[in-house]
């Protein structure tokens, strides 16, 4: 059966900078076997040539810009297929700058068709620029819901949706989050892994570490969908979502003899059960997915008593 992969990074493939044991026979397992495959990250800062060339440092060659959709790359997309010729003031790095530039999304700081919001450093300024632009009419658009994202294993930073929960709080308008789980993402991902195959794949596959965004998102647009324990979800809390995965690994090095041979691993679905969560485990909802997040946000109080 002609499987196509859509393949997390930052958890699944690596972290922090060091690569996660296995991933590397694992791609080089796709490779190979010229199985389709396609990295799905919400990181909207890097371009895909940035990732080709980080993948390489950390060991794994042969890839390229093709090899790789991005958040922004997503957002991109939308936009030039809801709202052609739309304008837009931006708050992000590279990556989400050049896919809005490869898509002719001109930059407009004074009335602009959209506020959009990914990954990197806002200051107060742009911000308040934001602000204000939003408040004229424009619309609020993120290129994904992280709250924060993993840096280490003890540090995180801000991501795209804490971002926009402070100009949702700021202007009483809520904002349209793209990225994973969103079926725009997954939807565009999978034709985009059509194109790039000498073949439609016979299935799909998502592979992830997180439920709410790569589990939840690749069950919700129909495909198989295989939950790595090498990054931030722990195997004592898969039980209390609603939907599941429909396999559970240790790391993606369970998956490298399968592709080669095309016979099912004896090494899935084997991890232990722990009764103790992974003392560097995070509190508080990471996504702008989260039930909280479906209440329309209170009236913005008077700007003086």
């Amino acid at each position: 059966m002609n499987t196509g992969y859509l393949i997390d990074m930052d958890g699944v493939i690596y972290r922090e900078n060091h690569l996660i044991d296995g991933a590397r026979e694992f791609v080089q397992a796709l490779m190979g076997t010229g199985a389709p495959f396609l990295f799905l990250t919400n990181n909207s800062a890097p371009t895909p040539e940035d990732l080709a060339v980080r993948l390489k440092h950390l060991g794994i060659g042969g890839l390229s810009a093709r090899h790789f959709y991005t958040s922004a790359m997503n957002t991109a997309d939308f936009l030039s297929e809801m709202h052609p010729n739309c304008t837009v003031f931006a708050i992000g790095e590279g990556g989400l700058l050049t896919a809005l530039h490869e898509r002719k999304i001109a930059s407009d700081s004074i009335d602009p068709s959209y506020v959009v919001v990914g990954e990197g450093t806002a200051t107060l300024e742009r911000l308040s620029k934001a602000h204000e632009c939003i408040e004229k009419g424009a619309r609020l658009l993120a290129t994904n819901p992280d709250n924060w994202c993993p840096v280490s294993s003890d540090k995180t930073r801000p991501g795209a949706g804490a971002m926009a929960a402070f100009l949702e709080a700021s202007t009483g308008r809520r904002a349209y989050y793209l990225g994973k789980p969103n079926g725009y993402m997954f939807q565009r991902a999978r034709q985009k892994l059509i194109e790039s195959s000498m073949g439609k794949p016979d299935q799909f596959v998502m592979i992830g570490d997180t439920m709410e965004t790569d589990i939840r998102g690749g069950i919700e647009a129909g495909m198989l969908t295989y939950l790595v324990l090498s990054g931030s979800t722990q195997l004592e809390n898969v039980g209390e979502y609603v939907y599941q995965p429909s396999r559970i690994l240790t790391s993606v090095a369970d998956l490298a003899e399968e592709i080669i041979t095309g016979k099912p691993s004896d090494r899935l679905n084997s991890p232990v059960y722990t009764n103790h969560p992974s003392p560097n485990s995070k509190s508080g909802v990471r996504h702008q997915t989260d039930i909280l997040t479906l209440h329309k946000p209170r009236p913005r109080p008077a700007m003086t008593k």
